[in-house]
């Protein structure tokens, strides 16, 4: 294939809800270009942009996939994303890496949460989007239906350029507004052949209504066509669409077209529009990197062939025999395949052999690759999602893409213990691949946390884990990282005596435990006067206590928050040793604690949640349920903002019962906010469950 300058290029995210035809539009527009040579199918497991086996087992797409269309002289770089909340993170990071995006709407099931999650997502990057329905072949497809929903739920500023002719099975063609011709589709031709006519009668009512308000809506946002307009005089279509490309630069104008992916029907006058009204790289705004690998300066970024390399990568992949393939939007510059760039964000550098560009699973080579262009490269030694590569000469840092917080966490563990190091190694590298999903070690529950947007998602996981690294990993409820106090002061003795013959054991230290504030940790004062403990014998006491208080009193979990004061002892000349005190030290624990009123602390987070005002009722009192206490709330961009603290104990299935209740719409923010003391009755009950665990285990060993 030919070289691509920026001005040839347009990169374009596909989004939209789960199930919404995305991958089926995109394998479309690919093949009906030419580009691809076969027209693939999500159900047959075909599909030009899913390929790993658990989208082709579960027939929807779970990671991001780029494939390109050449049309009219311009390539398209086609984004294909995930639609499905769970894989947010992917459709997020195809945002980042380009200029506009597609949404597509199907006309059976319309606006959905990820069509509304994923729209504003690209009007808040200030991205122009085109709205396509899609499987308009298909039974109860509802062209105008749809079209009132994007304007009520997703913007008013939506406007049809072209209009089906029939729908359901009887959807046979598209009417264009601008050039006021009909596209008769050919029943069974492959490639979207089209005969040109006149209006059909059975559009013609469609038309007029539409039509005017095109011409309105585009004339309403310049004041040259809006004076030309009202004087009577009529717009050609080179004004229309010129006029309609800088509405959409301003997000003034959204336009909606219509197609079947499944028959290409519309898919070539979709390429058509991408092409006129879509941006390319150079007429997108300048964005701002961070200079050198510490510094906080800036510096404009320009999708210029001449100007310093700066390419982001967006996205990591692993691949069974070939090993990390990464994805990248050259930003600034160009590439040449082999050459080696600098990663200002890990101090490196990276030789680029086998510069590729991506077509689905296939990856083809180039010799060089231009600004504004996306291309990938398989095998560098150390570069992730979200790294800048450029120059040594001039190393610059791309703001990185703000991946969505995980909304829950689960333990995982090999269920071949002897698999527990290559559990790590694939973790780590499914957490390279995909940001979204995180891991780390709680030392206090001694367990392997991994989080996610769904369980969906770290059940996908899974199977990755097995498939790529050869790790049956089991999931399960994380144990929750409790803590103990004391209430009150009390004081004892810890005496150790062990005679058996030949040299004995002889420590005694007496003590005094008192509580401290929450939060203050552990205190240890030496009282001792007249020398009744030898002074190296001291801090083997105060081990001793540290070493007890790690296993509790009630239900072996840290006691926190005390102090001990050493106030007298006794020693033996010959018996007396370190190891004897930090005995006695032990047994003055267990003798004290348990009389300072020892309770139970749980820990607490704090929630931020986002819910549309008609859920609210059923969030607060589901948080009520929880033993939730609710701080306030607050209104937001359509939206309440709640803020609550709960119990952890009561969050381990929260992320799934809020999309429950709120139909996907709500989203939400934790963080950790401390502990207090648990209600009686839930110290009870883990108190019970812990001396049950315990008896369980002496009976296994």
């Amino acid at each position: 294939m030919r070289e691509y300058k920026g001005s040839e290029i347009r990169n374009i995210a596909v989004v939209g809800h789960g199930a919404s035809g995305k991958t089926s539009l995109v394998d479309a527009l690919a093949f009906v270009s030419g580009s691809s040579k076969r027209h693939g199918s999500v159900k047959d497991g075909t599909a030009l942009t899913d390929g790993a086996p658990e989208e082709i087992e579960r027939g929807y797409s779970i990671n991001l996939g780029c494939a390109f269309a050449e049309w009219q002289d311009t390539k398209i770089n086609l984004i294909d994303t995930p639609g499905y909340l769970d894989f947010q993170g992917d459709a997020i990071a195809g945002l980042a890496a380009a200029d506009g995006a597609l949404c597509v709407v199907p006309a059976t099931s319309g606006v959905e949460v990820g069509t509304e999650r994923m729209f504003r997502e690209a009007v808040r990057r200030r991205d122009p989007v085109l709205f396509v329905v899609s499987m308009m072949d298909k039974e109860h497809a509802d062209f105008d239906r749809i079209y009132q929903q994007i304007k009520t739920r997703l913007t008013s500023k939506v406007i049809p350029v072209e209009v089906p002719v029939g729908q359901g099975a009887d959807f046979h063609g598209v009417v264009n507004l601008f050039t006021k011709r009909a596209h008769q589709f050919k029943r069974g031709v492959k490639t979207g052949e089209y005969e040109e006519t006149d209006i059909p009668a059975e559009s013609k009512e469609l038309f007029d209504r539409y039509y005017n308000e095109l011409i309105e809506s585009i004339s309403a946002t310049d004041d040259t066509l809006l004076e030309h307009y009202l004087e009577g005089g009529e717009i050609s279509r080179e004004e229309a669409v010129a006029g309609m490309k800088e509405a959409m630069k301003r997000q003034e104008l959204f336009p909606l077209f219509c197609v079947s992916g499944e028959l290409n029907y519309g898919t070539q006058a979709l390429l058509s529009t991408m092409v006129e009204v879509m941006p390319n790289a150079f007429e997108m705004e300048e964005l701002h990197a961070f200079k050198g690998a510490e510094g906080d300066a800036t510096v404009e970024i320009h999708a210029a062939d001449d100007g310093p390399c700066a390419a982001h990568v967006f996205k990591t992949t692993s691949e069974p025999h070939v090993g990390d393939v990464t994805f990248f939007r050259l930003f600034s510059g160009t590439i040449n395949s082999g050459d080696e760039l600098y990663n200002a964000t890990r101090s490196g550098a990276e030789k680029l052999n086998h510069l590729s560009i991506s077509q689905g699973k296939e990856r083809i080579e180039i010799p060089r690759l231009h600004a504004g262009d996306i291309g990938c490269v398989a095998k560098l030694r150390n570069t992730h999602t979200n790294d800048t590569l450029s120059t040594r000469q001039h190393p610059v840092r791309m703001p990185p893409i703000e991946f969505p917080e995980g909304q829950i966490q689960m333990a995982v563990h090999a269920t071949n213990r002897a698999d527990e190091e290559k559990l790590q190694l694939g973790l780590h590298r499914l957490h390279d691949e995909d940001p979204t999903f995180e891991v780390h070690y709680n030392t206090e529950t001694h367990e392997t946390i991994v989080s996610g947007l769904g369980e969906r998602h770290l059940e996908v996981n899974a199977s990755k884990l097995k498939r790529k690294f050869g790790v049956v990993a089991e999931l399960t409820k994380p144990k929750i990282a409790y803590r103990e106090t004391l209430k009150a002061k009390a004081e004892g003795q810890g005496r150790h005596k062990k005679q058996s013959g030949g040299r004995g054991q002889f420590g005694d230290c007496w003590v005094r435990f008192a509580p401290e504030p929450r939060g203050s940790g552990y205190t240890f004062k030496d009282e001792i006067v007249g020398g009744s403990i030898p002074r190296q014998f001291i801090p083997a006491v105060d081990r001793g206590i540290q070493e007890a208080a790690v296993r509790g009193v009630l239900a072996g979990f840290p006691l926190v928050d005390f102090r001990v004061e050493l106030f007298d002892g006794s020693y033996h000349t010959v018996d007396s040793n370190e190891m004897s005190f930090k005995m006695a030290g032990i047994l003055a624990f267990k003798a004290v604690a348990a009389k300072c009123k020892p309770v139970l602390l749980e820990p607490l987070d704090e929630l931020e949640i986002f819910t549309p005002d008609d859920y609210m009722g059923d969030v607060l009192g589901d948080l009520s349920s929880r033993r939730g206490h609710i701080l306030g709330t607050e209104p937001a961009d359509n939206s309440t903002v709640i803020r609550a603290i709960v119990p952890q104990a009561e969050l381990h299935s929260y992320a799934a019962s809020v999309q429950s209740m709120t139909h996907g719409r709500a989203s939400f923010k934790r963080r950790f906010k401390g502990y207090e003391e648990a209600p009686h009755d839930v110290a009870q009950q883990v108190i019970e469950e812990h001396a049950k665990e315990r008896e369980e285990e002496l009976v296994a060993h």
